[in-house]
């Protein structure tokens, strides 16, 4: 009896001096549910971001024992949430001491009563090494359209400005230190450009479909302060406030201003990210495809030694978009092909360059290999001339679309398309 307690004596000392290590797991929805991407956002990368673009050059482009917090509209929602955190484009591991979510209260608030911190894999915090992502565990959070949704994140140790990405104006806020767990920010500042979080989930056990609004400036909204006029935005509200349709489809934003379909200059070109940014998101069902006038526009004629490489011809274009179409239909993602919208007045604008848009277009409209083509020229142009958008559809600059043609261009989508 003597040895058998002391055999146990040294086994309980033996598990106090070297307690088992046990490998946090990351927590996954509830049975019987999946992942439906309810918000995301297309990264890029700070460095290749155009100086004129950045709000104040002077500032130090970087975080240090700061806390920020986004500002998330969801289109879609569901009883649990996981948060996607994005190192893509840094150089540097990027370590998130702690975070947090819940629905917003306005400005940079945060209702108490539904603030849950995130954990990752068990744990507090993480360390992203350079190029990848993760996702938080999962948290229970009731998720709905109608209410703003706010995740917060720490970062102790400074890191260059690196994965960021635009949403409405004054979206962000930063402050020093740990806030995470602080509902209020009353002395926050706010931030043009917006940081790391790229992707929410929801859990859900019923289905949905995932619309991925995929292109450059006009996708994105430029022009139009109000976030929720945007196109794709006005989409999700046209899709929530059909009795057939409610409550069933996200819709997601992935449009980078001035981005283009087959160079790499304001994020990265659209054949190379079309994988991440839209096929990559729980559960994607369909995107609609609308870029190429940057392309068009952006051209530079040949010449110096050695000679710049001229302007993409119409059957680049072409080509480029079909290997999209191609990428999507491998996936059993249903794609929605537009037309490029009319340009002429904007400071880019040539006739040549209009030729190339209307050989573009009128592929576009032949298409039989896609499951639908949206015809947002044909929704926006002028009818006294059809190579400018029609004046009350017009930002002003006649390219991007105003709140109106933004609008328009949302109507213009024949919603069967979209349930099918």
């Amino acid at each position: 009896m003597n040895v058998f307690r002391r055999f146990v004596g040294l086994l309980l000392l033996g598990l106090l001096l070297f307690p088992p290590q046990v490998q946090a797991q990351p927590r996954a929805p509830r049975a019987g549910t999946h992942w439906i991407a309810s918000w995301a956002a297309a990264p890029q990368d700070w460095a290749l971001v155009p100086p004129w673009a950045k709000a104040d050059r002077s500032a130090r482009a970087e975080l240090a024992d700061q806390t920020l917090r986004l500002q998330l509209q969801p289109t879609l929602g569901g009883q649990q949430a996981r948060i996607r955190f994005s190192n893509r484009f840094g150089k540097a591991p990027l370590h998130i001491a702690s975070a947090s979510v819940a629905l917003g209260t306005g400005g940079a608030s945060a209702s108490p009563s539904t603030l849950r911190s995130l954990r990752f894999g068990g744990r507090a915090g993480i360390t992203i090494a350079p190029g990848a992502e993760a996702w938080s565990d999962a948290v229970r959070l009731a998720v709905d359209p109608a209410r703003t949704l706010m995740v917060s994140f720490r970062v102790d140790a400074a890191v260059p400005f690196a994965t960021v990405h635009t949403l409405a104006p004054g979206s962000t806020w930063t402050t020093t230190g740990d806030r995470v767990r602080q509902p209020a920010w009353p002395d926050a500042t706010r931030s043009t450009w917006n940081h790391i979080v790229t992707g929410l989930d929801v859990a859900r056990s019923t289905p949905a479909r995932v619309v991925v609004a995929f292109g450059d400036s006009i996708t994105e909204g430029a022009g139009v302060e109000d976030a929720a006029a945007h196109y794709p935005e006005r989409l999700a509200s046209r899709l929530r406030g059909q009795p057939r349709t409610a409550g069933l489809h996200a819709v997601l934003n992935t449009g980078i201003s001035g981005n283009r379909l087959l160079a790499d200059g304001i994020g990265p070109r659209a054949i190379d990210r079309f994988g991440r940014d839209v096929l990559a998101q729980s559960g994607v069902s369909h995107v609609i495809i609308l870029i190429g006038i940057n392309d068009i526009g952006m051209s530079m004629p040949t010449g110096g030694s050695p000679p710049a490489p001229g302007p993409p011809s119409a059957e680049q274009l072409e080509a480029g978009l079909q290997q999209l179409v191609a990428e999507a239909r491998a996936k059993g993602v249903k794609v929605l092909l537009g037309t490029l919208l009319p340009f002429q007045g904007a400071p880019y604008w040539s006739a040549e360059k209009e030729l190339r848009r209307q050989t573009l277009n009128r592929w576009i409209r032949g298409r039989l290999d896609v499951d639908a083509v949206v015809d947002f020229d044909a929704a926006l142009r002028d009818p006294a001339n059809p190579l400018r958008l029609k004046p009350e559809y017009d930002s002003g600059d006649h390219l991007h679309p105003g709140k109106v043609g933004q609008a328009a261009m949302a109507d213009s989508i024949d919603l069967r398309a979209l349930q099918e």
